[in-house]
């Protein structure tokens, strides 16, 4: 199974864009990982929320294939303890999905469209988290995951 994480707008900070890639490098060992960048919005500051979350939907759902399985970090989604997350993502690798699309969505959240295409979603936190960070926080947590499925002692309890 490959793990796609699909983000709106780039990531400011070199210095967490050199720790993103630093995970991202870790993860080459157990799984197909990318991250795709949308690129931001031109002129949302004349776009309405609801326009912008719209313009921001359409884009994201050109890069979703039919046999993907779409899950959205979102505020009101599911949380996990590591462990927990580690199950979930060995249950999506058993199922035989081809691509687990991970989706960080812009300032507004997602439109109405990418809610209903979407299997399921997650919460990192109830805190609030720069988007920037949360891509650090997510491709982290995936690669957690995969030294505890792995058994190895990167995780401690």
């Amino acid at each position: 199974m490959k793990i796609k994480l699909l983000v709106i707008g780039k990531t400011d900070s070199k210095e967490m864009q050199s720790l993103i890639e630093i995970y991202q490098d870790r993860l080459k060992h157990y799984a197909k990982f990318e991250l795709q960048v949308i690129p931001d919005l031109k002129k949302a500051k004349n776009l309405s929320e609801i326009q912008q979350k719209e313009k921001e939907g359409e884009l994201i759902l050109k890069e979703i294939q039919s046999t993907d399985e779409l899950v959205l970090l979102d505020e009101n989604g599911k949380t996990f303890h590591s462990v927990g997350f580690s199950e979930f993502l060995q249950k999506k690798m058993n199922s035989g999905i081809k691509q687990l699309v991970f989706v960080v969505g812009g300032p507004y959240g997602f439109s109405e469209t990418v809610y209903q295409k979407a299997k399921g979603k997650i919460s990192l936190s109830k805190m609030t988290f720069s988007h920037q960070m949360i891509r650090l926080f997510v491709v982290e947590q995936i690669y957690r995951a995969f030294t505890i499925l792995n058994n190895e002692p990167y995780h401690h309890q």
